[in-house]
């Protein structure tokens, strides 16, 4: 090797060694570099020297490394994305592969030792590099993390020309990525924009709201939290909401009524699926965007945040043959993912699935999901009742609301059937009162349910700037409400760093309370107990709290001591 870096001395000197150029053509590179400051692999390639590839492989057999075409490769957004995008774009590098710890990577410079420790001390991962074209791991970090075109940049360019809104055919899947079209289209670049850093920034809602007759407010929720992205011009206001209806295919002339619609673009290289809700305000219509991104949802029961002493309970349950399975929270508490995990899970070609959701959040392989379209009399009730002609195993229904779809659930439970679904109630206990007020009678309910599994979702202390912390007075009587000693745990905090946008938290993770329904909890069910004796029972027989597991994820520092009482009231 040469040199320490893919410098122009070191192509320059590897051509004329391997005589791959002549002394005119050196000549006439060497001008244009001095004049445009241009890369010289750009200017060799467009002077039509000689080829990429061909350029490429003798760089490689000289730097002794192999060397990888990129535009023959398919990407894994969820590899690439293991290196932050700034990194990325800064040392020119995008993962390939993953296998243990060892990292797969194509660099434009693979002589760069320092881009490769920093991605060791920072990610912990060992580095095994191939050579890359620059600009070819440029595009594929654009269609990874999409084009970095500066977000004030459009926004000044949207504020300074008159927008007007345009009424294009809309591609099923447009690819977003592309931030701008041009300026005869600014308000597509803003919404596409918006778009786009909400899934970079894995937001959950983007909420776009006219808080008075002067601005626009961008709203994002991260890891569960509304976190204030920018304030628009309220000129900007009607093409915005304009815009995000034509591509929903709703009614833009209706201003005057809530109105509901779906997206779905092309992001990053995959498929995002948008849900769109318009409602009108007093300062104009509001509109909310729930992402609903296929990569993101996890579907291994390991991965949700199960503790040791709670997974092999729910492991065992979700196997039994027959009974209703419910979960239980507020809405936005991951319900619906942890379903969706346990149908993945029981997923196979000896077991026929059916569900009946509002809405169809995500989309699953080999289970016959159905759309609830109560307007039309296919409630989750009628769908329920159809199933049982449709000879399934196991069935879900996003939620029992009402009295008939609760019988109609016990009925497929006692005639052999797996039911899945959910309730809104605070705690596991709360949901056996909650059937009996929808006036389920409750010896019924007692024959039917088998467990119930109340969850809530906690953010994670960001794993980049953790550290161990000293408690406060309220912090230590806390842990001394619940038992513990204080000395003997450790409570952990994030500072707050570029990586979590000085939040301290950095992704989600749930806290779980399972309780099994026992033949003492049976009895007591029967004879018309309330929450109070149910919960003691079930304690008695080894249920943890939401707030015990959670007291517990914070003393293995996975959480604060503050999420959990945020979250559980307790």
């Amino acid at each position: 090797m040469k040199s320490k870096s893919i410098s122009g001395n070191f192509l320059i000197e590897l051509l004329q060694e391997k005589q791959l150029i002549s002394a005119d053509e050196l000549e006439r590179i060497n001008k244009i570099h001095k004049s445009s400051n241009l890369d010289l692999q750009r200017i060799i390639l467009q002077q039509e020297i000689m080829g990429k590839n061909e350029l490429m492989l003798a760089v490689a057999e000289e730097i002794r490394t192999k060397y990888v075409d990129l535009k023959d490769v398919e990407i894994d957004p969820g590899i690439a994305a293991l290196i932050p995008e700034e990194m990325s774009r800064r040392h020119q590098i995008i993962a390939l592969d993953k296998e243990e710890n060892i990292l797969t990577v194509a660099m434009a410079n693979p002589l760069d030792v320092f881009a490769q420790d920093e991605i060791k001390i920072r990610l912990g991962y060992e580095i095994d590099s191939v050579l890359a074209f620059g600009e070819d791991i440029n595009e594929k970090l654009n269609e990874v993390f999409g084009q970095s075109e500066d977000w004030e940049k459009v926004v000044d360019k949207v504020e300074n020309v008159e927008v007007t809104v345009l009424k294009e055919e809309i591609e099923k899947d447009e690819d977003i990525s592309a931030i701008s079209k041009g300026e005869e289209a600014p308000i597509i670049a803003l919404v596409n924009l918006i778009m786009l850093r909400a899934i970079k920034e894995k937001a959950s809602d983007i909420h776009i709201e006219p808080f008075d007759q002067k601005h626009l407010k961008i709203r994002f929720r991260i890891d569960g939290i509304l976190q204030d992205v920018m304030s628009l011009s309220s000129k900007l206001h009607l093409p915005v909401i304009s815009r995000i209806k034509i591509m929903s295919e709703l009614d833009i002339a209706e201003r005057r009524l809530p109105q509901d619609g779906r997206i779905q673009v092309k992001a990053s290289g995959r498929k995002i699926n948008i849900r769109v809700s318009t409602i009108p305000t007093v300062n104009g219509e509001s509109a909310v965007l729930r992402i609903l991104d296929p990569s993101s949802i996890l579907l291994d029961l390991d991965a949700l945040g199960f503790s040791e002493a709670i997974l092999p309970k729910f492991k065992s349950l979700i196997k039994k043959p027959n009974g209703i399975i419910l979960v239980t929270g507020p809405t936005g508490s991951g319900k619906s993912t942890t379903l969706y995990t346990v149908l993945n899970l029981l997923n196979s070609t000896e077991k026929k699935i059916m569900t009946i959701e509002d809405p169809v959040e995500y989309r699953l392989k080999g289970i016959s999901q159905i759309q609830a379209r109560p307007k039309i009399g296919l409630t989750f009730a009628a769908g329920l009742r159809s199933f049982l002609r449709q000879d399934p195993d196991i069935m879900l229904v996003g939620e029992i609301r009402d009295k008939e779809t609760a019988e109609i659930a016990v009925q497929a439970a006692l005639t052999g059937h797996m039911v899945l679904s959910t309730l809104h109630t605070n705690d596991a206990p709360s949901s056996v009162v909650r059937l009996v007020d929808m006036g389920l009678e409750s010896f019924l309910i007692s024959a039917s349910v088998v467990g119930v599994l109340a969850q809530r979702l906690v953010r994670k202390i960001c794993p980049k700037c953790m550290g161990k912390i000293g408690k406060t007075q309220k912090e230590r009587k806390t842990l001394m409400n619940f038992g513990v000693d204080p000395e003997k745990v450790e409570l952990y905090r994030g500072a707050g760093c570029p990586y979590c946008n000085d939040s301290g938290y950095k992704g989600r993770v749930a806290i779980f309370e399972l309780m099994l329904i026992s033949d003492n909890i049976k009895n007591l069910i029967s004879k018309h107990a309330d929450t109070k004796l149910l919960r003691e029972e079930a304690l008695k027989e080894g249920m943890k709290l939401l707030s015990e597991d959670g007291l517990e994820k914070a003393c293995l520092g996975i959480t604060t001591l503050d999420e959990i009482l945020r979250t559980t009231s307790t």
